[in-house]
């Protein structure tokens, strides 16, 4: 297959890339900075407007629009005006190449986040039931902001006319990988240098992906034609915080890690120009669409996914 990444130049990216072109595919990340020596085709794009990039799309068995700014930085308004058009005007003009392609993708597998559900700690939020964030009581006012986000970004893929091209929008937790910066590489950091204790309460849950399971995941719904829409990538078994680092300190080896406060967190998320949220909002997602469909896990529970990680991340070391 002829596999389009748009936006495949980060570590997500990468994860991908590196398996789909393991895999016999032909693959072709289209970057704004188009990198060189790597085993794929790199193609230079702005995410915005249309060009020459347009003719990777004809053709192309599957395109998966990953772009987007990072949101590992404070939401002033100049980063939450760029955090959300990037996303909508890339998702935007890939839909407008699809649909000029003479030969179109058979489908658009779209990268969305599982931030878009509620912050709660009761029920898990799968896709026909859970809960989409925005309006609960007593979360700050950057927490709606993300929810505005993942909706809008939602929102320019439903209205992409691609008739001949199904589409898949990918509400993603956290992708674990060993690769040098990633959140896996981030959380195993303050583990390392004794940082590495519950944040907060420690109640609020961790959803989260092993690289694995997510590029099989990802395989798998380009094989399975009958499923379209809002699909969540995910481990069926995410937990708190508490209980999340507790396994990550075991599986690497030690068992104290200093805890952090709410305040401590802000302070130290101000420094590093981030945002508490992505630590403190408690994302309980699981993925109720990939097992009745019958996909199966390889790691469905942390400890075990922590400790092949930890193992790789020493190797790779």
């Amino acid at each position: 297959m002829k596999i389009l990444i748009p936006g495949g130049s980060g570590q997500v990216g990468t994860v991908l890339a590196r398996a789909l072109q393991g895999a016999g595919n032909e693959v072709v990340v289209l970057s704004r900075t188009p990198a060189v020596g790597l085993p794929w085709q790199s193609v230079a794009w702005d995410a915005e407007t249309l060009g020459d990039w347009v003719a990777e799309i004809d053709g192309a068995d599957v395109v998966i629009n990953l772009a987007g700014r990072s949101v590992n930085c404070r939401y002033t308004p100049e980063n939450r005006e760029r955090i959300t058009q990037s996303r909508v005007r890339s998702t935007r003009v890939v839909g407008e190449a699809i649909a000029r392609a003479a030969q179109t993708p058979s489908v658009w597998l779209q990268m969305s986040t599982a931030t878009i559900y509620a912050h709660r700690y009761d029920t898990p939020n799968d896709e026909m039931t859970g809960i989409l964030g925005g309006g609960e009581p007593g979360v700050p006012e950057t927490w709606r902001f993300s929810i505005d986000v993942a909706r809008a970004w939602e929102q320019a893929l439903e209205e992409a006319v691609t008739p001949a091209t199904r589409k898949v929008a990918l509400r993603t937790a956290m992708v674990m990988s060993p690769d040098p910066g990633g959140v896996f590489d981030t959380l195993l950091g303050l583990v390392r240098r004794g940082l590495g204790g519950q944040s907060g309460n420690g109640r609020q849950y961790v959803s989260w992906i092993h690289e694995q399971d997510f590029v099989r995941a990802v395989n798998w719904l380009i094989g399975h034609a009958e499923i379209d829409g809002p699909v969540n990538l995910a481990s069926p078994n995410p937990l708190p915080n508490a209980d999340f680092m507790r396994a990550l300190r075991g599986a690497w080896g030690t068992r104290l890690g200093l805890p952090a406060t709410d305040g401590m967190l802000e302070i130290g998320a101000r420094v590093l120009g981030t945002e508490t949220e992505l630590i403190l909002k408690s994302r309980r997602v699981v993925p109720g669409r990939l097992l009745q469909a019958g996909f199966s896990f390889d790691f469905a529970d942390w400890p075990a996914a922590a400790e092949d990680l930890c193992r790789r991340w020493r190797e790779k070391r």
